[in-house]
C-alpha cells in the first residue's frame, strides 16, 4: 500500500521543512514493514508538497505511524498537512514499483 500527504508549506520555511522530512524518513525506514519514500515539490504550486510513502501493508503503516520517535520527527512535517485521506491500496494488476 502507499501514502500520500499533501502539505501546503510557506516559501520561507520550504528548507527547513525538507530538513524535517528527511528526519521523518529516517525515522520512517527504521519502522518494519517501510519500504520507501521520496517527497516532491508540485511544479505548478511552489507551496504544495507531497510525501509519498509505500509500505507492506496497512497494519505496518499505522503501526510505524503509531512510533514515538517517529511522532516526534513527523509533528514538524504534519504541521503543514492538508487534511484529507491519504492511504491507497493499489488496484489489482497495476504496476508495481
Amino acid at each position: 500500500m502507499f501514502a500520500v500527504t499533501r502539505l501546503r508549506v510557506p516559501e520561507a520555511d520550504g528548507n527547513g521543512f525538507a530538513a524535517a522530512v528527511d528526519d521523518l524518513l529516517a525515522a520512517l525506514a527504521a519502522r518494519p514493514g517501510f519500504r520507501d519514500g521520496e517527497l516532491g515539490r508540485c511544479t505548478d504550486d511552489d507551496g504544495l508538497w507531497a510525501l509519498v510513502t509505500r509500505w507492506n501493508g496497512v497494519g505496518a503503516y499505522r503501526r510505524a505511524l503509531s512510533a514515538a520517535e517517529v511522532k516526534l520527527a513527523g509533528a514538524p512535517v504534519w504541521v503543514y498537512a492538508l487534511d484529507e485521506p491519504g492511504v491507497y491500496v493499489p488496484e489489482e494488476g497495476a504496476p508495481q514499483g
